[in-house]
């Protein structure tokens, strides 16, 4: 028996759960673009085992549905857990209902994880604004992996402003904004890419000097659109 139900390909690991129903660098993807599937996979490693776990994360499975499709991103500061790992399915994927079981010794490196659907534009303008195009470029970059809940009543105000064009401050080389279709409790994801670390803090001194003197947008103006978010600092260890 079969579902029309994304799969985590990369360790072979699927939820549970029925699918409902930018451009240039530094801008979001809109809705009217969001044309492919994700999985978002967020893993919490077991006390000794964050080594391990990373390494399994870096594998591609052989039944992968887009081999090579696929960014690991591993927290530095933030949330609690300790790698978001992002494959791209295409437009649609299936799951068979007697997979085998993920092995034993794999789940033995989890804490924790969760498992969540979304939508997004297509590989190649991910891969571009995640510098995942060519690895050489970035192999210092720094990520920032934002998940947002909306206010009450401000869902589409909070995805127009998420995929909105930069401001003069923003130091950031791409961004890319997912859309919860099932899973966990989030429904906005934003990966933003910086060149350097350098640049990530450029970045920030600008917008921290620019919040002194504007109170009307940018950060405030985030704050009235989301009754949740959480930010982690991260760097990219695949591909």
């Amino acid at each position: 028996m079969k579902f029309t139900i994304q799969i985590l390909a990369a360790i072979g690991l699927a939820p549970f759960a029925f699918a409902q129903s930018p451009s240039p660098a530094a801008t979001a993807s809109t809705a009217s673009t969001r044309t492919d599937l994700y999985h978002v996979h967020f893993a919490n490693a077991a006390t000794g085992k964050a080594k391990e776990l990373g390494e399994e994360m870096k594998k591609s499975s052989p039944d992968a549905s887009a081999p090579g499709h696929v960014v690991v991103l591993r927290h530095e500061d933030g949330d609690s857990w300790d790698y978001c790992v992002i494959t791209h399915l295409g437009p649609k994927a299936t799951i068979e209902a007697n997979r085998p079981a993920p092995a034993t010794n794999l789940m033995a490196m989890y804490a924790a994880h969760t498992d969540t659907f979304a939508s997004g534009p297509s590989w190649t303008e991910f891969a571009k604004q995640m510098g995942a195009d060519d690895a050489s470029k970035t192999k210092a970059a720094a990520y920032v992996v934002s998940i947002y809940r909306p206010a009450a009543g401000q869902r589409e105000a909070l995805d127009k402003f998420l995929n909105q064009p930069p401001d003069a401050t923003d130091s950031s080389a791409g961004r890319v904004t997912l859309q919860h279709m099932e899973g966990a409790a989030w429904t906005f994801l934003t990966v933003q890419r910086w060149n350097s670390w350098a640049d990530y803090g450029k970045g920030n001194i600008a917008s921290i000097a620019q919040m002194g003197r504007n109170q009307q947008g940018g950060w405030y103006k985030l704050r009235d659109l989301i009754a949740f978010h959480t930010d982690t600092l991260c760097d990219r260890i695949a591909p």
